[in-house]
């Protein structure tokens, strides 16, 4: 079926009230006088949001679309999820050091809430409606869907593809990489809380670091070509691709305006973000990454973490680069309103939509086109019934029990 790929390996209670000991390096006692930070001073600032990090979003969710209907046109396509992996890491440690930096703590219920809000309702919507599709209609693509969707709705898809089961899973393998950042959103609100609280900044960095090369020795160990499901889908074998987005957010939160580490990383990440995105875009052209050609023990050992490092190249540069021409396009207001509010939409439903109308009999000619525009029209309707909606329910709940703190809502001087 050529119109219609299937890929083989991829389809609070607030803990902690202050910093135990403060972090015996000259910084962090800069930190202390000018009225807390906690060794990372420069998270209290904000910044604010990132649009152009929304406009790589959409970039993303359009590569994984493409790449699912054609993937002769870009048979690397999956590197658009590498990219959401190193994304998400860094814009959930973004808020959580900020968080930390704040308050010494971290609500771990409010943010447990906040992910399940945003992420839970909408996939369990998109799991009800193609269960009952595979029950009312003979659709051949959707035979078995109700399994699928009882294992997307418990995120547990990448772990039973890990075991090579992807058959189980096929009518909406896509989840699996839902299912990898969920259960990555659960553990490391933990660990780095744990790293924040009993380790001075600069051991916190290099954990982290050590962290990100770990599970590239452990793709080694494991290697073989019989693994490539488990290496492909496994919650430890693609950490690392969440974690140098993490490290990248507390490197951020590390350095203030005024330090001539930070200048120089703007300047490097000003000459290194056009290499970056073109090898990107070289990947997704031309390498194929999840078909059984494309299974190379490079890609799938140090492969991962290159994604990884050149995505974050490019999140960097629209942190620290708003003036670059990338953050302008990636700014423009329909991709950034687009990857803020419908990417998520658009790559849970994207998938059970193009099945759908393929088995409805759309020509494969058309099933682009088509896909994209009901991909669009079903995630705007997920985005204004029930994703704003619910959002805005929990802001609101939020802002009636959290207590107001003048003194963490002051700006920084």
């Amino acid at each position: 079926m050529s119109t219609l790929h299937r890929s083989t390996a991829d389809g609070t209670a607030r803990l902690g009230s202050g910093a135990r000991g403060a972090p015996p390096d000259g910084t962090a006692a800069a930190d202390r006088g000018a009225g807390g930070g906690r060794g990372f001073a420069p998270a209290l600032g904000g910044g604010g949001r990132v649009t152009g990090l929304d406009g790589l979003r959409t970039v993303a969710v359009l590569l994984v679309i493409v790449y699912h209907v054609r993937p002769d046109l870009v048979p690397g396509g999956s590197v658009g999820v590498d990219v959401f992996f190193t994304i998400s890491g860094f814009v959930i440690t973004r808020l959580l050091v900020a968080e930390y930096a704040r308050t010494g703590g971290i609500g771990l219920w409010p943010f447990y809430r906040r992910r399940w809000l945003r992420l839970m309702p909408a996939l369990l919507v998109m799991c009800a409606v193609t269960a009952l599709l595979s029950l009312v209609l003979p659709l051949p693509l959707f035979h078995g869907t109700w399994v699928a969707a009882l294992l997307a709705a418990g995120s547990v898809v990448n772990l039973v593809r890990a075991g090579d089961s992807a058959d189980l899973t096929a009518p909406l393998g896509h989840t699996w990489s839902l299912g990898v950042e969920e259960q990555f959103y659960l553990a490391w609100p933990l660990l780095l809380l744990a790293l924040l609280r009993r380790s001075a900044p600069r051991v916190v960095l290099g954990a982290v670091a050590a962290l990100c090369v770990l599970p590239v020795l452990w793709r080694t160990v494991l290697w073989d070509p019989a693994a490539v499901h488990r290496i492909y889908n496994g919650p430890d074998t693609r950490a690392d691709q969440l974690l140098v987005g993490a490290l990248l957010a507390l490197v951020l939160a590390r350095l203030r305006a005024d330090d001539p580490r930070r200048e120089r990383l703007r300047r490097w990440a000003g000459r290194l973000w056009a290499p970056a995105a073109a090898l990107l875009a070289l990947i997704a052209w031309r390498i194929p990454i999840t078909e059984t050609g494309g299974w190379s023990p490079l890609w799938y050992t140090a492969g991962f973490l290159a994604a990884a490092v050149l995505s974050a190249c490019v999140v960097a540069a629209l942190q620290l680069c708003p003036r670059s021409p990338l953050s302008r396009l990636l700014s423009l207001s329909g991709p950034a309103w687009i990857g803020r509010n419908l990417s998520y939409g658009m790559y849970l439903w994207h998938y059970p939509v193009l099945r759908l109308l393929h088995d409805l009999g759309v020509p494969g000619g058309l099933l682009l086109p088509a896909g994209l525009a009901a991909t669009l029209a079903v995630a705007l309707a997920s985005y204004a019934l029930l994703e704003r909606p619910l959002l805005r329910r929990g802001r609101g709940r939020m802002r009636r029990l959290e207590p107001v703190d003048v003194a963490a809502r002051a700006p920084v001087r």
